[in-house]
């Protein structure tokens, strides 16, 4: 594989704290690389570095003459007073880049219900996000740099996202990096992944599942005992073991290679007996929705947001809401906490009911502002009651990553993971029943994100979580809803999946309009043009695929020889053996992802 770009000997320090030390690494075609970290241990700077957006205090970064780099910033770079038109795609007549299929596939997976004549600065955080995504999507890039791509995209986007990543190049061509917490996300596109952490960077094989378990491997390899920061990388393996087949068959060997690690780790929950922090005695009784009717405001004033909805929520229950953008999650939940009235129906609200609400926001804790983190706490109590035992609030806030240190940071100094950390722990002091998170995983990283998970595993009330993290719902849900932008309230129990299925046959057959012209949508655009494939070329594509299918299948039958080797290599401790097995079994993966492109490509001709 061809070298892209890299860095050599990368060292960048703020004020008396150093960032990166010494860091050397490098892209190289065909790379698809997830970038994960604590927040503030430098990835984004590490990114910004390697984009030569910045440069370093001391090393450089090379790249190959030829190659282009787009990168796209956590921050919103486009000019506010453009519009979305211009923004895109620049003075082009529609004409000329509606004849493009790639760029026609990019609009209508992003921005198809975007006003293509607004101006910028009118849009919403998510509308921006995406102008500015399929503005580099449209473009001819070698690399594509990303830092947190998924924030502001719902399920559908993320999804969207996944799926032309994978497919935009060749198995040996292009290269991204990616920085997002969404661990779905990192397990579906990347077969790498880099952990930032104390100034270095730590290269893993394969997404974010098979780096959890060689991450804990090389903490016992090397007798590191890291106390809380282990156990949670265990009880992460612990519920990747237990998930959906779909998800334990994403590691490059087996979960089961790390039964002998996790034998002592309990069931991730028992939905009968939770019993981790106190909360108020809640009856039979808690929140009902029932033919709940309610319409929009402001310009679409009059058009139902909900028609004739109910909703019934039991003691104990965990349900996840997923919906696209404007759908009325947010206006769900208060409907349920009472912030709000609905225009018909009723709300019933059982007699013990205490409510708490995660917003999106975190203005809740400028009132707080000038406080230290552990004396917010206090002011709520100073002990508390955890699993039967009693935690002054200086514990308490410690299970939630506030080192003693940070204990006694002001609120205002507090970044943004943090102060979402302390929002939360603010909620759960207050002893309440029922639990409703608005987008949870905001600004949080994906070691804060599996300590938030851990805390949400042991609490005993009705929880109900809006989030567009998968990984999340399935994880601390035990069943999901969707708003599908009707007014209506529909079941899941296909989960997440079936809500992308739902959408995608909500959308078939839809247009993307730029410019006032009909332009087919991604689903569409592949067979948009052209006069179809003569006999001759069908014959051989239908030979190919025979071809094809066959190969793909002996190559599932070394995958599974090797997956039996590499269980046995862990359990006679053989790490040499290990190390090629595992290199084995990468190539068969290269191998394969480049047979399956072929696969789709013939299947495509033939219209399958």
């Amino acid at each position: 594989m061809a070298h892209l770009l890299g860095g050599e000997n990368l060292t960048v320090s703020f004020a008396t704290r150093t960032v990166l030390d010494g860091v050397t690494l490098g892209l190289e075609e065909g790379d698809r690389i997830g970038m994960v970290g604590r927040n503030g241990d430098g990835k984004s700077t590490l990114m910004r570095l390697l984009a030569l957006r910045s440069t370093p205090d001391s090393g450089r970064v090379t790249k190959r003459g030829d190659v282009n780099v787009g990168y796209l910033d956590q921050s919103d770079v486009l000019d506010g007073d453009l519009t979305v038109g211009v923004a895109i795609v620049g003075d082009q007549a529609d004409y000329e880049w509606a004849r493009n299929p790639q760029i026609r596939e990019v609009m209508g997976g992003l921005v198809s219900d975007v006003d293509w004549h607004a101006n910028v600065h009118a849009l919403s955080g998510g509308q921006k996000r995406r102008v500015a995504l399929a503005k580099l999507l449209i473009e001819d890039h070698d690399v594509i740099m990303l830092d947190e791509p998924t924030n502001h995209l719902d399920v559908e986007g993320v999804a969207w996202l996944a799926r032309h990543l994978k497919s935009r190049w060749r198995a040996n061509q292009g290269a991204f990096l990616v920085v997002t917490h969404d661990r779905w996300f990192l397990d579906e596109i990347c077969t790498k992944t880099w952990e930032v952490h104390d100034g270095i960077v730590d290269p893993f094989e394969g997404g974010y599942a098979a780096y959890v378990l060689a991450r804990a491997e090389r903490d016992r390899m090397a007798s590191v005992v890291e106390g809380k920061r282990q156990q949670l990388v265990k009880k992460e393996l612990a519920w990747l073991r237990r998930g959906a087949p779909a998800r334990t068959a994403k590691p490059k060997f087996r979960i089961e290679a790390a039964n002998a690690l996790i034998a002592d780790v309990p069931a991730p929950r028992d939905s009968m007996a939770l019993s981790k922090m106190a909360t108020a005695r809640q009856g039979k009784d808690v929140l009902d929705l029932e033919h709940v009717s309610l319409n929009f405001q402001g310009d679409d004033a009059g058009k139902k947001l909900f028609d004739n909805i109910t909703l019934r929520l039991a003691p104990g229950e965990r349900l996840g809401l997923v919906g696209v953008n404007g759908a009325g999650k947010t206006t769900l939940l208060k409907l349920l906490n009472g912030e709000i009235a609905p225009d018909a129906g009723k709300l019933k609200r059982g007699k013990t009911v205490v409510t708490a609400v995660l917003t999106q926001e975190v203005k809740e804790l400028d009132d707080v502002a000038d406080l230290r983190v552990i004396e917010v706490i206090e002011r709520e109590k100073r002990s508390f009651n955890v699993g039967g035992k009693e935690f002054t609030a200086g514990q308490l806030v410690e299970q939630l990553g506030f080192t003693n240190q940070k204990q006694w940071t002001p609120v205002r100094d507090l970044s943004g993971g943090e102060r979402r950390r302390l929002q939360l722990l603010r909620l759960l002091v207050g002893e309440p029943n029922v639990l409703m998170l608005d987008e949870p995983t905001n600004d949080l990283d994906t070691d804060t994100l599996a300590a938030v998970e851990d805390v949400l595993d042991g609490w005993p009330g009705t929880l109900v979580v809006v989030s567009h993290d998968r990984y999340l719902l399935e994880r601390v849900t035990d069943h999901q809803m969707a708003l599908l932008g009707d007014g209506k309230l529909r079941g899941l129990p296909g989960g997440v999946d079936q809500y992308l299925e739902l959408r995608e046959a909500a959308l078939a057959g839809s247009t993307v309009t730029g410019g006032g012209n009909p332009v087919t949508s991604a689903g569409a655009a592949s067979s948009a043009t052209g006069t179809g494939p003569s006999e001759a070329e069908k014959r051989e594509a239908r030979k190919a695929l025979n071809r094809i299918e066959r190969q793909i299948k002996k190559l599932d039958q070394q995958e599974k020889k090797l997956h039996d080797d590499m269980v046995k290599s862990t359990e006679k401790s053989d790490f040499d053996a290990l190390a090629k097995q595992n290199s084995e079994l990468k190539n068969l993966a290269d191998e394969k992802d480049t047979l399956e492109l072929e696969w789709l490509e013939a299947s495509e001709l033939l219209g399958d």
